[in-house]
C-alpha cells in the first residue's frame, strides 16, 4: 500500500473517531487537570493532615477540608443537609500492664509482644507446663487454666515429608499446632521463637484495632486465651531450673526425645483490651440528576481519603505517612471529576442521573466506610447504576517500571464481573477519548493478590452493583513513608481520572443502565 493511501485511511479513521466524541464531555473533561489535582493533593497529602488515619484528628481535618471543597464547587450535601455520613466504630487496644519472669519485669516490644482481644485478666503461676511443639503426643498434661511454654516454630518433617503447607501451598510459618493448643483452654501461652527478637520492635508502637460497631454486639471483649510471643532469651529464663537452654531442648525434641515437663518458674502477667466507641465520617456530596425519570438512579464515584497516620517509631525522622498515591490520588481524582460535573451543571449541561461522590473512611482498616455505606446507603442499592472506584492512580507501579507504556496505562479491575456491558462502555470511552493501555492482568477473581477484594468497590459489588476499580499497581512506597506528593505523576493521574470521568459521563446520561448479566456472582 502506498504511503498516500495509508495516510488517507488514517485520516478517515481519525475523522470517524473524532465524530464519535461528545464535544460537551470533552469540554468539561479538561477541568480534570494536572494543575488542579496537584493543587489539591499538595494539601490533602500534606504533613498537616497527619496521615489521615481513621479515628484520629488528621482524618477529621481531611474530611472537613474535602467537604468544604465539594461545597465550593457547588455540590449539594447528600445526607439530609450534611456532607457527612457518620460511621460508628469500635476501637480496641490490647495492652499488657505487667509481664514478669522470676521477678524480672519484661519490656513489650523488646522481650515479647502480644495482640488480640480479651477481657482484663491477671494470671500467675510457679509451675509452667512445657509442651514442646504442642503435638498430641507432647500434650501429656491437662493444660486448662495453666500457663504453657510452646516452641513457636514449624515442627521438623517426619519420614521425609515436608512441613504442613498453609492455604495456597505456601510453607507454614510458625507452629501449626497453636490453634489446637488454644482450644484446650490454657490461661496463657508463651510462644518462643528466634524470630521474635526481630519482630518485637514493630509492636513497640502498636496501634489500636478498629472495626465497625455492630448493632447488638457486646461492648467489651469476652475472655479468651492469649498468646505472648517471647524471645528465646526469655524462654531461657523460664527454662533455667531445667539446666537446659531453648536451643538445647529444641535439639533434643528434634532428635526424637520428648521434653514435655512441668518447670519451676515464676510467671505473672496482667493484660486486657481497652475498648471504646469512636465516630468517623464518610463524605457524601451529590449532583442531582436533571431527567425527571432517570434522576432516581445514581452513579457513584468513590475513593478512600484515609491512610496510615503518624509514624510513632522512636527516633523516626519522617513522622507522617502522607499517602499521596494511596489514596490521595483517587481522592483528588474524584474531586476533579466533581469539578467537571459541577461546571456542566452550572452551564445547564448537568447529568440526567444523579451523581454521588463518596469519600470513604476506614478503607485501610478493612473497607469499613464503604461497608457501612453498603449497609446504610443514602440511595438504594437497587437504584445504584455503578460504583466507579479510584484507589491509587498517581504513580507508575512495579509492573511498568522501565516499560514503554509506563506513562500511559492503568489496571481496570472488575468491570465485567457483574456487567459485561459496563466493560464495553469503559473500553469504548477509552478508545474514543483517553487511549490508555487498559491492562486487565489483575481482573481475575483468582488473582493471588486479591486486588478485586481489597478496595471499596467490593462493598458495592457484593450488593450486586456493577463496579470498576482503577489502580496503578503497587510500588516500593506502597504503605510506606515514601508515598509523597513529590513522586506523583500529575499528567498521568489526570489522564486516568479523565478516563473515569468519561465512563461516568456516559453512565450518567445514557438511556439505559448497564445490564447485570454475570453468570457467577463473585464471592469473598
Amino acid at each position: 500500500m502506498k504511503k498516500t493511501a495509508i495516510w488517507a485511511v488514517a485520516m478517515a479513521i481519525s475523522a470517524v473517531a473524532t465524530a464519535q466524541q461528545n464535544p460537551t464531555a470533552v469540554k468539561y473533561s479538561k477541568l480534570v487537570s494536572a494543575e488542579y489535582t496537584k493543587e489539591q493533593l499538595t494539601i490533602v497529602a500534606s504533613d498537616e493532615m497527619e496521615g489521615r488515619e481513621t479515628g484520629q484528628p488528621g482524618a477529621e481535618k481531611a474530611a472537613k477540608y474535602l467537604a468544604d471543597q465539594y461545597k465550593k464547587l457547588g455540590l449539594l450535601p447528600a445526607n439530609k443537609g450534611s456532607y457527612f455520613l457518620d460511621v460508628p466504630l469500635t476501637q480496641s487496644m490490647f495492652k499488657v500492664n505487667n509481664f514478669a519472669i522470676n521477678g524480672t519485669k519484661l519490656t513489650f516490644g523488646k522481650d515479647f509482644y502480644g495482640s488480640g482481644s480479651a477481657a482484663a485478666a491477671t494470671v500467675s503461676a510457679d509451675d509452667i507446663i512445657f509442651i514442646g511443639y504442642g503435638s498430641e503426643a507432647e500434650l501429656t498434661a491437662d493444660i486448662k487454666g495453666k500457663i504453657v511454654l510452646l516452641l513457636n516454630e514449624a515442627p521438623p518433617a517426619k519420614d521425609g515429608a515436608t512441613a504442613a503447607p498453609a492455604a495456597g501451598g505456601r510453607r507454614m510459618m510458625g507452629n501449626p499446632n497453636t490453634r489446637a493448643v488454644m482450644a484446650k483452654g490454657p490461661a496463657l501461652i508463651l510462644a518462643a521463637s528466634p524470630a521474635v527478637a526481630q519482630m518485637a520492635p514493630r509492636f513497640a508502637s502498636q496501634k489500636p484495632r478498629i472495626a465497625l460497631k455492630k448493632e447488638g454486639a457486646p461492648a467489651a471483649p469476652t475472655a479468651a486465651t492469649i498468646a505472648f510471643s517471647i524471645t528465646t532469651d526469655v524462654a531461657d529464663q523460664i527454662l533455667k531450673s531445667t539446666g537446659k537452654t531453648y536451643a538445647q531442648i529444641k535439639t533434643a525434641i528434634d532428635g526424637g526425645t520428648p521434653q514435655s515437663q512441668t518447670i519451676k518458674a515464676s510467671v505473672s502477667a496482667a493484660y486486657g483490651s481497652e475498648t471504646k466507641d469512636i465516630m468517623a465520617q464518610d463524605i457524601v456530596a451529590v449532583i442531582p440528576g436533571n431527567d425527571k425519570k432517570l434522576k432516581e438512579e445514581v452513579v457513584v464515584f468513590s475513593a478512600h481519603y484515609d491512610h496510615e497516620g503518624l509514624n510513632t517509631a522512636p527516633g523516626a525522622k519522617d513522622k507522617v505517612f502522607n499517602g499521596a498515591d494511596d489514596d490521595g490520588s483517587g481522592t483528588v481524582g474524584i474531586l476533579a471529576i466533581a469539578r467537571a460535573f459541577a461546571q456542566a451543571q452550572k452551564d445547564g449541561k448537568g447529568p440526567r442521573r444523579t451523581v454521588l461522590f463518596l469519600g470513604n473512611v476506614g478503607e485501610e482498616k478493612g473497607l469499613l466506610g464503604s461497608e457501612y455505606y453498603g449497609e446504610h446507603p443514602i440511595y438504594p442499592m437497587a437504584n445504584t447504576v455503578a460504583d466507579l472506584n479510584i484507589d491509587m492512580i498517581g504513580r507508575v507501579g512495579d509492573d511498568y517500571k522501565n516499560n514503554a507504556d509506563s506513562a500511559n496505562y492503568v489496571f481496570p479491575i472488575g468491570s465485567a464481573m457483574l456487567s459485561t456491558e459496563l466493560k464495553a462502555i469503559s473500553d469504548k470511552a477509552n478508545d474514543t477519548y483517553t487511549k490508555l493501555k487498559l491492562d486487565y492482568r489483575y481482573d481475575d477473581l483468582n488473582d493471588p493478590n486479591r486486588f478485586y477484594y481489597r478496595s471499596d468497590h467490593y462493598n458495592f459489588a457484593k450488593h450486586g452493583v456493577p463496579i470498576i476499580f482503577w489502580f496503578n499497581g503497587t510500588h516500593p512506597d506502597y504503605h510506606g513513608l515514601g508515598d509523597e506528593v513529590s513522586k506523583i505523576n500529575f499528567p498521568l493521574l489526570a489522564k486516568r481520572a479523565q478516563h473515569a470521568f468519561f465512563v461516568g459521563w456516559e453512565l450518567a446520561n445514557r438511556d439505559k443502565r448497564p445490564v447485570v448479566d454475570a453468570k457467577d456472582a463473585p464471592k469473598n
